[in-house]
C-alpha cells in the first residue's frame, strides 16, 4: 500500500501549500511594485524595493514574463508591466454595471460645463479613476483611467471621506497626511473640517491641493451607504471664479443624485 504523505515539502523546506501561497503573494506584490513605478526596473531595483531574494525574483520574473504580465528590454535586462495587465484592468471596467451610467453622466457634465469630468471609486485611502471625459480645452490635467490619488488631496476623496463618521476617518487615515502641493491639507483636524463643510454644502471642493493650477468640485453618487463612488469636475483656476465653482458643485450634486436614483431603480448596489 502506498504511504500517505501528510505534509508535502517544497524545495526551500516550507510546506508546499504555504510555499505556494507565499509565491502567489510575492507575484502580486511584484506586479504592484511595477504599477507604482513608471520606469523600467532591473532585478537589482526590484530586490531593493521588495526585499525578495534574488533567486525568487528570477523565477517570478520569468513566470510573469511568459504569462504576458511583464515585458522585458533585452538590451538593458529591465522589465515593465505587460499588456496582460491592461487586459485584466479593462475587464474590471467592462464588468462594472455602474460604468455605463456614470459615463453618461460625465458626458452631461462636460457638455454643461465645458470642463473635464471624472468618475472614481475609493480604495482605502486612495481614489481610483475609473472613467474620464476630457475637456477639449484642457491643457495640463492628468486624468488617465487607473490613476490613483490620495483621498485627502482631492475633491473626489474628500466627498467620499465625508460619507464616513469621525471615528471611521480617524481609523482609516494616517496621523500625518502627505502634501502633493503647498495647498494640500496635512492634518486630520483640517481634513475633518473639510468633511464637515462637504456634508453641509452637499459637495466637496479643493483649490490646487492635488495639482497646481487646478481646482475641483466633487459629489458622491448616493446608491450605496456609505458611498463608494463619486464624480468630479476639474477646472483651471484661471478660468473660473468662486461663484463659477459653486455653480458647478451644485450641478454635480444634482446630477449625482439623479444618477443614484437611476442605479437604485436598476437594482445596482
Amino acid at each position: 500500500m502506498p504511504q500517505k504523505v501528510d505534509n508535502p515539502v517544497a524545495a526551500d523546506g516550507a510546506p508546499a501549500e504555504s510555499s505556494g501561497v507565499k509565491s502567489a503573494r510575492r507575484a502580486v506584490d511584484l506586479i504592484e511594485t511595477f504599477a507604482a513605478n513608471d520606469v523600467w526596473l532591473s532585478l537589482s531595483d526590484l530586490h531593493a524595493r521588495t526585499g525578495f531574494p534574488r533567486s525568487s525574483l528570477h523565477g517570478l520574473l520569468r513566470t510573469l514574463l511568459e504569462a504576458g504580465w511583464l515585458e522585458a528590454d533585452a538590451n538593458t535586462a529591465r522589465y515593465r508591466l505587460g499588456v496582460r495587465a491592461l487586459i485584466c484592468g479593462t475587464a474590471y471596467l467592462d464588468r462594472d454595471a455602474v460604468v455605463p451610467f456614470a459615463t453618461e453622466a460625465l458626458e452631461r457634465i462636460r457638455e454643461k460645463t465645458g470642463f473635464t469630468a471624472h468618475f472614481a471609486r475609493r480604495n482605502g485611502t486612495e481614489v481610483v479613476y475609473l472613467e474620464t471625459r476630457e475637456s477639449q480645452r484642457s491643457t495640463h490635467l492628468v486624468s488617465r483611467v487607473g490613476r490613483t490619488l490620495p483621498t485627502h488631496a482631492t475633491a473626489l476623496g474628500k466627498a467620499l471621506l465625508a460619507e464616513l463618521t469621525h471615528d471611521e476617518i480617524e481609523a482609516l487615515m494616517p496621523a500625518t497626511l502627505t502634501a502633493l502641493t503647498p495647498n494640500t491639507i496635512t492634518t486630520l483636524d483640517g481634513l475633518h473640517a473639510e468633511c464637515a463643510a462637504t456634508r453641509e454644502r452637499g459637495y466637496a471642493a479643493e483649490i490646487e491641493e492635488g495639482t497646481l493650477g487646478v481646482r475641483c468640485v466633487a459629489a458622491v453618487i448616493p446608491y450605496r451607504i456609505p458611498g463608494t463612488d463619486a464624480i468630479s469636475c476639474s477646472m483651471p483656476i484661471s478660468q473660473v471664479t468662486d461663484a463659477d465653482a459653486q455653480r458647478v458643485g451644485e450641478l454635480l450634486a444634482e446630477i449625482t443624485a439623479e444618477l443614484g436614483q437611476q442605479l437604485r431603480r436598476a437594482g445596482i448596489r
